[in-house]
């Protein structure tokens, strides 16, 4: 007798296709970790320049966005004091994803007149 049996072709298209259920979910999940880490990048390099920005300024307070190159990402500054008399607290949020997701960055700096 030659060939294969019908239950063996059964079994072997069964362990194929677990094998790619598995390779295939697993190059979605690791899909999603690469998008959220160059999302997370984008955010906390916008945010680095945007506190700079701000920190050269003498900014206190403020919201916006990063239009016109990231419109989808939007930031907000705020000041706090710091346990240090001299010393206030620059406090920047950058939202994206309709504010689902966040980064925060602080920042000290001597304190404006």
């Amino acid at each position: 007798m030659k060939g294969f049996s019908l239950l063996e072709v059964m079994v072997a298209l069964a362990i194929i296709a677990g094998v790619l259920v598995t390779v295939i979910s697993s190059f979605g999940y690791h899909l999603d970790i690469a998008n959220r880490d160059r999302e997370e990048t984008v955010a906390m390099l916008l945010a680095r320049s945007k506190i700079d920005e701000s920190r050269l300024r003498g900014e206190k307070t403020g919201k916006g966005d990063f239009a016109p190159s990231w419109p989808e990402i939007e930031w907000e500054l705020a000041t706090e004091p710091s346990p240090w008399p001299e010393v206030e607290s620059l406090n920047l949020t950058v939202f994206w994803d309709h504010h689902k997701k966040n980064l925060k960055l602080k920042h000290y700096r001597e304190k404006l007149s």
